[in-house]
């Protein structure tokens, strides 16, 4: 077997640069716009040491992920469910990440609820881990995570970014990170 082809490319979305990568089998990569392609280096180098990596935006436009995500970020609500993926992580990892990908748009779930969709209802912290390692943000969207006290918590792409995110979706209520109270 060859060795795995990864191409990339960047994308602008909400004024600043995000790098979105695929597999021959899907997406596998989104890199938040404060992480920049050297944290992504870090990433192909732990998980596809023998492939390839190639700048080819063409390839990654043919997923239709840029599309969906300049739609997402018009704050337009949609659906990634058709757009091919390629999960790379533990069995476990995967499975919780699956579960993500299950929160509807608009939509917030808790750490614990996402704990007894994968058979694990006392995993919160582990649930928690493996949505901090998710490699797909966006389209398995780890940021319709939250405490089960309403809270904003653990988001690789920060809190300020979460925040925004379910702005974008138009979650209505009140959620809490840290002290500090959203209004949404």
């Amino acid at each position: 077997m060859g060795a795995k082809q990864i191409k990339w490319t960047g994308i602008e979305l909400d004024g600043r640069e995000w790098f979105v990568a695929a597999s021959e089998k899907g997406v596998c990569r989104i890199i938040f716009p404060h992480e920049g392609l050297e944290h992504w280096g870090t990433w192909f180098a732990r998980n596809a040491s023998q492939g390839v990596l190639q700048e080819d935006k063409k390839a990654i436009a043919s997923t239709g992920v840029l599309e969906k995500l300049q739609a997402y970020f018009a704050g337009e609500p949609v659906g990634f469910t058709d757009i091919p993926l390629d999960l790379i992580g533990t069995p476990f990892q995967k499975k919780v990440w699956q579960a993500l990908g299950d929160v509807p748009y608009g939509q917030t779930r808790t750490y614990g609820d996402i704990a007894a969709a994968v058979g694990r209802p006392a995993a919160s912290r582990a649930i928690g881990a493996a949505s901090g390692a998710n490699p797909i943000p966006i389209i398995l969207p780890c940021h319709r995570i939250i405490s089960k006290a309403g809270k904003l918590t653990g988001f690789r792409g920060g809190l300020n970014m979460k925040k925004k995110l379910l702005e974008l979706e138009g979650i209505a209520g009140t959620l809490e990170a840290g002290h500090a109270r959203f209004q949404f």
